[in-house]
């Protein structure tokens, strides 16, 4: 019997962009009763929309991905609703998944939590050496606290809960609207919309010096789900591809990837972020056997014929 064999469980944002990957991934892996909360249906901003959802779905396991998330621009502009809404659905939804005697619930942090000058790689025993970047840091604390719930749910009531962090997603259905989107979706919009207008030059943000890391997003709902199935620890773990790339790098990679062959302007007056981002992943393979095996290449060419062919089509 494996381990999703008459196993309901709940996906909170598994409509969503890494959500699907999720779902997919679970039905995969032999999951046939899953549940997907909409947001018309349950805002879980509220308790009792969530107390409703575990009477309606009564469920064996919760992996908790809904978030209000966007980049930098969106963190810039919604600080406090980042911080209220993520800090608010994830404390309810742990409570709600105690009281209803859910057997385990898999918390997903962000990069974004760790402090904005972490020595790279980023390992989990640093996570609490510093304050986040400035821009991101409402989003990110409120995605920590989940770390400390389930921490102290696990010593207090024996409550298994575990809390992931991925790195920076990219793929599939992500969100391309270049006012709320990640730097992956935004560059791919931009020089894909250059291409076809024949414009001349694409303006980026920032210097291009900050460093990033990528995970694919099958790769990352392929860790979440090993998570869920072989760790139960009170300690974090990163899901990540373990490499580092300069924006500017990543610029000029996805301009020969779409087809761009115009000029790439930098402009400094808008924010970098945090100056570099790279995991170290070895507990994650540890742990449960995660290792990314989409090369970045592959999955950045991926991803653009899913805009080219889903979106401006």
């Amino acid at each position: 019997m494996g381990y999703w064999d008459r196993t309901r469980v709940v996906v909170t944002g598994g409509a969503g962009f890494l959500g699907s990957h999720v779902v997919e991934c679970l039905r995969l892996r032999g999951a046939a009763d899953i549940f997907v909360p909409r947001s018309r249906e349950y805002d879980l901003v509220q308790f009792d929309a969530v107390k409703r959802l575990f009477l309606d779905a009564r469920p064996d396991v919760v992996i908790h991905l809904a978030a209000r998330v966007g980049g930098i621009e969106a963190n810039r502009l919604n600080p406090g609703r980042f911080f209220y809404e993520n800090l608010i659905m994830g404390a309810q939804l742990m409570e709600g998944a105690r009281l209803a005697g859910v057997r385990k619930f898999i918390a997903t942090g962000t990069i974004c939590s760790y402090p904005k000058f972490t020595p790279v790689p980023f390992r989990e025993a640093d996570i609490w050496n510093g304050y986040p970047e400035e821009t991101n840091a409402p989003y990110g604390l409120a995605k920590k606290m989940l770390l400390v719930q389930a921490q102290a749910y696990r010593q207090q009531y024996g409550f298994s809960a575990i809390t992931v962090f991925p790195v920076n997603l990219y793929g599939p259905r992500d969100n391309f609207d270049l006012e709320t989107s990640h730097v992956i979706p935004a560059m791919i919009r931009k020089f894909v919309d250059a291409r076809e207008s024949g414009h001349p030059e694409v303006v980026l943000w920032g210097t291009g010096q900050p460093t990033r890391e990528f995970l694919f997003v099958r790769d990352a709902a392929e860790g979440i789900v090993l998570a869920s199935e072989r760790y139960d620890s009170s300690e974090p773990v990163n899901l990540g591809a373990g490499f580092e790339l300069s924006i500017a790098d990543l610029a000029g990679l996805i301009a020969r990837l779409t087809g761009y062959s115009g000029r790439v302007a930098w402009d400094a007056t808008r924010p970098d972020g945090q100056p570099r981002r790279c995991l170290d992943v070895s507990r994650a393979e540890k742990e449960f056997g995660f290792r990314a095996s989409t090369p970045f290449e592959d999955g950045l060419r991926e991803t653009i014929a899913w805009f080219e062919g889903s979106v401006i089509s």
